[in-house]
């Protein structure tokens, strides 16, 4: 049985690095914990899967938005699952729970972009009936 809970101490920030490296190679738990602690003043929140074992397979971590052009959403900074324990449902439970999240508090939808070589999170993307909407550009400094 698994459990989704939201991360809200450093150790729980902690429990869930191995499922954000995997996404996010690019960062030391370090320069994590620091962007956390910046992100949580912008209505960043962390959810993860807690196995029985304490193992934290997958994470989701979102943020409040409101944007001209589609009101009031959920917008996925981050949608992760080890590498071992990718095809076993993680990942959509998640969604399904943001989603759900969304539709509870009567917002207007559920963002996200994501890079153009995942074709599996696509996969699923499409399948939760999310549509293409747009391209991200982007410039780097």
């Amino acid at each position: 049985m698994t459990q989704i809970k939201f991360a809200n101490t450093q150790d729980e920030y902690l429990k869930c690095w191995n499922a954000i490296s995997a996404l996010r190679p690019n960062l030391t738990k370090e320069n994590y914990l620091a962007l956390i602690d910046k992100m949580e003043h912008q209505t960043y929140r962390l959810a993860y899967i807690e196995e029985e074992n304490g193992n934290v397979p997958a994470i989701i971590g979102f943020r409040y938005m409101t944007m001209l052009y589609c009101g009031n959403i959920i917008y996925i900074d981050d949608l992760s699952t080890i590498p071992e324990a990718r095809g076993k449902g993680y990942a959509s439970q998640l969604l399904d729970f943001i989603i759900d999240l969304a539709q509870t508090q009567k917002l207007d939808g559920v963002h996200l972009d994501s890079g153009h070589q995942r074709y599996d999170a696509h996969r699923l993307y499409l399948n939760k009936k999310f549509k293409i909407m747009a391209h991200h550009f982007s410039l780097t400094f």
